[in-house]
């Protein structure tokens, strides 16, 4: 029997993940089951029907007068500029309680229309510059954040840093480090720098950046920095979330093999080897001819953009106006060919699936009979009677047919 028939909802689910409209999905439908309901019929179409104006209306609706006083609250402080605010705006969508949530949603609703009236007056073009970085650890990400971030805000800049760290698979805590090593850019008015715990997100970035970066530009601020864990390979998600992506490296970062073998130098619009001063002048000479020509061997990310290779120095400033320069150069040849708008609006789908992988998964575990089932199949696996596959078929059954 094949998986088709033991799991036909399962089966159908995952079909769907591909479908755009309703009007699609109804028709996938049909054919997947061979016949459907009247009923499910008109619940699909009562759905189609619903706005997103009906459900923050529904959530504005439900607020209690001291709620809808801390949303006025945040929001006139947010658009206002105030740093404390803006603290509180993350913390409020950083929260896990059902409640705060929704709280958060409302709120993000009023910063992206708000963000958008500001787009209208920019031309329709993006209010913020949005950078991510990543690179290995010992790679010098922190301090390549204070230089260029010192360097914009005595430009008349506002830069927004978004720090993730790594948390403890075994005590869940997060060291938090990065701030304290950007001691001239936290004390800087026109800077804002924000530490998060990964908590366990795989990707190194958490499942709320993305809800950051747009509070940070709903504050004012025109240059957000994401700086990633540095896990190495693994390193895309933020990819998904930035107008450029930087890759950092050191000067004993490999030769070009082991760059062709990376494959986060795929999703790099630029290559930083950062560190070229005194003794590692040379080396880091080397590596970039070395990245330089390995990126020669890759496909392009984009149509109109060829990854660069440059050398910069945190401790003497050496090459951070050039490497500005070039970003900007990126950026505006991205805007005036339409391909930032694309991007942008891709990777908001690309989170919209992201968020949903996720609240499925949650949803699967809480269920009342995957969780009465799964002790027992936890020790069935332990012991070594039945395989894990065989395991998750079962919870995976268990989920699809008691609802």
């Amino acid at each position: 029997m094949g998986p088709t028939r033991v799991f036909p909802v399962l089966h159908r689910v995952a079909a769907l993940s591909s479908i755009r409209s309703a009007a699609a999905l109804r028709d996938s439908l049909c054919k997947s089951t061979g016949k459907l309901c009247y009923t499910s019929l008109c619940t699909l179409q009562q759905t189609r029907t619903v706005s997103t104006e009906t459900a923050l209306r529904h959530h504005i609706s439900d607020l209690t007068d001291r709620e809808k006083r801390l949303l006025t609250k945040l929001y006139d402080g947010l658009i206002g500029g105030q740093r404390a605010a803006l603290a509180e705006s993350i913390t409020l969508v950083e929260t896990q309680h059902p409640r705060k949530k929704e709280l958060a949603q409302v709120l993000l609703q009023r910063v992206l229309a708000f963000r958008k009236e500001q787009e209208k007056r920019n031309g329709g073009n993006p209010v913020a510059f949005r950078v991510g970085l990543s690179g290995p650890p010992g790679a010098g990400k922190s301090s390549f954040i204070e230089v260029v971030g010192k360097m914009l805000t005595g430009r008349g800049h506002k830069v927004s840093v978004l720090a993730v760290d790594p948390s403890s698979c075994t005590t869940g805590g997060s060291l938090m480090g990065d701030k304290t090593r950007m001691t001239e850019l936290s004390r800087d008015m026109s800077a804002y720098i924000r530490p998060s715990p990964t908590s366990g997100t795989l990707g190194g970035v958490t499942r709320t950046t993305n809800e950051a970066i747009v509070l940070c530009e709903g504050a004012g601020y025109d240059t957000v920095l994401v700086e990633t864990v540095g896990v190495g390979q693994s390193e895309f998600a933020v990819a998904d979330m930035v107008d450029m992506f930087v890759l950092l490296i050191p000067p004993a970062g490999g030769d070009e093999l082991q760059g062709i073998k990376r494959g986060i130098i795929e999703m790099a619009d630029l290559v930083v080897v950062t560190k070229s001063d005194g003794d590692l002048v040379v080396p880091a000479r080397r590596i970039q001819a070395e990245y330089t020509s390995a990126l020669k061997l890759l496909r392009k990310k984009s149509k109109i953009w060829k990854p660069k290779v440059v050398r910069i120095s945190s401790q003497t400033g050496q090459g951070v106006p050039e490497l500005w320069d070039t970003m900007l150069q990126f950026r505006d040849a991205m805007l005036s060919s339409g391909e930032l708008r694309v991007r942008r609006q891709t990777q908001q789908k690309v989170w919209l699936w992201n968020l949903i992988q996720e609240n499925a998964l949650r949803h699967f575990q809480q269920h009342p009979a995957v969780r009465a089932e799964l002790p027992e199949l936890e020790r069935r696996v332990t012991c070594g009677d039945i395989s894990p596959g065989l395991a998750a078929d079962l919870l995976l059954k268990v989920f699809s047919t008691v609802q």
